[in-house]
């Protein structure tokens, strides 16, 4: 995979613009400072707590540290086919959805037609879209729609002419009329036309409106306004969990890893300098395979043999694990991964946390492809949920296993778990019971094998990085 040596340090180009970035250091300083960067903070604490914990010589993680920074992004394997699949922002939700699901991918970058020839990466992209974003839009709008329909028309809820196209930006779960001020009347007239409608006096909010609206509107959903029509790229934003932020083909893989890790990117597109059509995309699931590949490296098996818990995984303590009881609705699992933007929860059961299971941001496509799921959505448990996909023979193979390790295993072993099953982490149990105790993700092992120069963004960069990262 990767030639490692321990060589000197050499810098790296993140692309902020086709000919650097032109941003005023002044104004963004002052910014900056007034203030506080809540996500750049995290970020910061995640990564001195995994750093402070390990149990690797020094000399070891500067080397290694050091070898990353001069080997060359464009050294690292291209997609599968040899070419980025993007999405034109002006394509439909639905046409989205298939070529997302044609491609077997979960996400793409976000092309805008109109930037022409402009040679600035800003301007000929808008984004990335992925399934988590289109239906948590569905879903939303459908819960908005059905509020709408039980107050009986647009008019009665506040929804005038001036909101059509209008997308509402709400979290799911939102009620009560104030709730669809954003909502189109389209989607009121679409749902109307077919056929679906709340009996007067019912349904007074989101979730029993909701559970009136059966198969029928699942059909009205992408075939009827305002989800016939609506563009991927009036949600790419909205509805995206991290900045859309290219590196330079000539960047060195210290900076993506970092990126990767440190600051919490799934996914980092690469832009060849003056011509900034994506020509690569490397995500933490690609990196982590790249790893295992590694083995059989001394600096790789020095690191790899050691448990888990020698280099300060997992993370949080079992206490702070975000999970989700198997009795608790299947839309309460979603949302709060996207409260907690985190791609996926253990299914538990019981005061000790016995792990019984495992839902993840990436299943929530079922929702579109089985209507008979979403149909019931409203009441749809996790454990129903999850038994109606697994024991689907359509889908038997498809749904992403539950894949555990304990406080002892070692990080080769728990590598080689995420590589072979492909799936973004790996739930740490203990006991013949096995309780969840944490979790150890793509990013935590990406984690583990480097550290960051002071100053590594600041020095060469500016402020740059910083604001995107902020966004």
């Amino acid at each position: 995979m990767w030639k490692i040596a321990a060589t000197s340090f050499i810098t790296c180009d993140i692309i902020v613009g086709a000919q650097g970035a032109d941003l005023k250091p002044s104004n963004m300083a002052e910014k900056n400072e007034a203030k506080a960067s809540s996500n750049i903070q995290s970020c910061d604490a995640y990564f001195e707590t995994i750093q402070s914990r390990k149990k690797l010589p020094v000399s070891l993680q500067e080397s290694l540290t050091t070898a990353f920074s001069e080997i060359p992004v464009s050294s690292f394997p291209d997609v599968p086919g040899g070419k980025v699949i993007e999405i034109p922002a002006d394509t439909t939700i639905a046409e989205a959805l298939k070529v997302l699901s044609e491609s077997n991918i979960m996400s793409a970058p976000v092309r805008n037609p109109e930037a022409g020839d402009s040679l600035d990466w800003r301007d000929k992209y808008l984004g990335i879209i992925d399934y988590a974003a289109i239906v948590l839009w569905v879903l939303e709008n459908a819960e908005l729609a059905a509020v709408a329909l039980s107050a009986g028309s647009a008019a009665a809820v506040g929804v005038g002419a001036g909101a059509v196209g209008a997308i509402g930006a709400l979290a799911l779960g939102a009620t009560g009329p104030l709730a669809v001020a954003g909502l189109t009347v389209a989607a009121v007239t679409a749902a109307a036309a077919g056929g679906i409608a709340a009996e007067k006096g019912l349904g007074k909010d989101a979730p029993t409106a909701a559970d009136t609206l059966g198969d029928d509107f699942y059909k009205v959903l992408l075939q009827e306004e305002p989800f016939k029509s609506t563009k991927v790229g009036q949600i790419a934003k909205s509805f995206r969990w991290t900045p859309f932020l290219p590196v330079a083909t000539d960047s060195s893989m210290l900076s993506v890893l970092l990126l990767l890790s440190k600051y919490r990117l799934r996914n980092v597109p690469v832009v060849k300098p003056g011509s900034p059509s994506i020509k690569n995309f490397i995500t933490q699931s690609a990196i982590v395979k790249g790893l295992q590949q590694c083995k059989g490296r001394d600096w790789f098996d020095c690191i790899s043999s050691s448990p888990i818990s020698d280099l300060g995984l997992p993370f949080m303590s079992y206490d702070q694990v975000v999970s989700i009881k198997s009795d608790e609705l299947i839309l309460e699992a979603f949302k709060r991964m996207k409260d907690n933007q985190i791609g996926g929860l253990p299914v538990v059961e019981g005061p000790k946390q016995k792990l019984v299971g495992s839902v993840g941001i990436r299943d929530i496509r079922y929702l579109l492809l089985k209507p008979d799921l979403f149909s019931n959505f409203r009441q749809l448990t996790v454990l129903d949920f999850i038994n109606t996909i697994t024991a689907s023979e359509q889908e038997l193979g498809k749904v992403a296993p539950t894949i555990t390790c304990k406080l002892d295993s070692s990080l080769g072993s728990v590598i080689e778990k995420l590589a072979a099953n492909q799936v973004q982490r790996v739930y740490a149990v203990a006991g013949e019971e096995e309780y969840v105790v944490g979790v150890v993700t793509l990013r935590d092992v990406i984690s583990c094998f480097i550290h960051e120069p002071p100053n590594h963004f600041d020095n060469y960069y500016g402020l740059a990085v910083m604001e995107l990262l902020n966004e």
